[in-house]
């Protein structure tokens, strides 16, 4: 058994050693820069949504810090807001509990089919009430439901001890509307720097990072 483990290791170590891509896709040149980054962003999400080959150009990782730990997971964009991007989740989660100790947080897009990334490196605040409740109404049933029956990051027995959660919450609500937990609701990640990252021949990528001063943004192009 170990030595079948050790074997396949072996293996696996050579395969991944081995793999190499060359970039060669695009370009982010200095001359074609908009002032702003979320004209660029726009444009860059655009085409990650008409692609075939990313099928939800809307996933993102989200980074936060949890005293000297960072974790990261992948959650949704589901809008812009006032130039800041905004997803939904569980305040009471892991990553709910580590914003409310530390707003900081970044954000990343990696587009690979484009070879291309963005970094949004910001500060967390939540939605409204009333903007995540309007939001959380035009939910499926099933996802309103699973917001109610998920206390997100706790320990659980078992899958049967979730799908029995689920199915005491539709007893709850089987003659009502679903109505929006306190305990979930969005979040709104004000940018103060957007990086764009595009893979180029021979390792020499183009990285432009945009820095907000003020109301304006400041571009730098990074070294790869």
């Amino acid at each position: 058994m170990v030595r079948e483990w050790v074997k396949e290791k072996c293996h696996l170590e050579d395969r991944v050693k081995d793999l190499r891509k060359n970039y060669t896709q695009g370009e982010l040149l200095e001359s074609s820069l908009p002032e702003s980054p979320f004209g660029l962003f726009h444009t860059w999400f655009t085409q990650a949504s008409e692609s075939e080959a990313i099928k939800e150009p809307n996933a993102m990782v989200l980074s936060t810090q949890d005293g000297d730990r960072v974790d990261s997971r992948i959650v949704l964009l589901k809008g812009l807001e006032d130039s800041s991007f905004l997803f939904y989740s569980n305040y009471e989660s892991h990553k709910g509990k580590q914003l409310l100790a530390n707003d900081h947080c970044t954000l990343l897009f990696p587009w690979v089919h484009l070879e291309r990334q963005i970094i949004i490196r910001g500060r967390a605040t939540k939605q409204t009430e009333e903007k995540s409740a309007k939001y959380f109404s035009s939910r499926p049933r099933a996802s309103q439901l699973g917001a109610w029956a998920s206390e997100q990051s706790d320990p659980i027995n078992s899958r049967e001890d979730l799908q029995k959660q689920l199915d005491e919450i539709g007893t709850k609500f089987m003659d009502s509307e679903v109505t929006k937990p306190l305990h979930w609701g969005g979040y709104v990640v004000h940018p103060y720097e957007i990086e764009f990252w595009q893979g180029r021949e021979s390792r020499l990528h183009d990285r432009i990072l945009y820095t907000k001063i003020g109301d304006s943004w400041q571009t730098q192009r990074l070294q790869p």
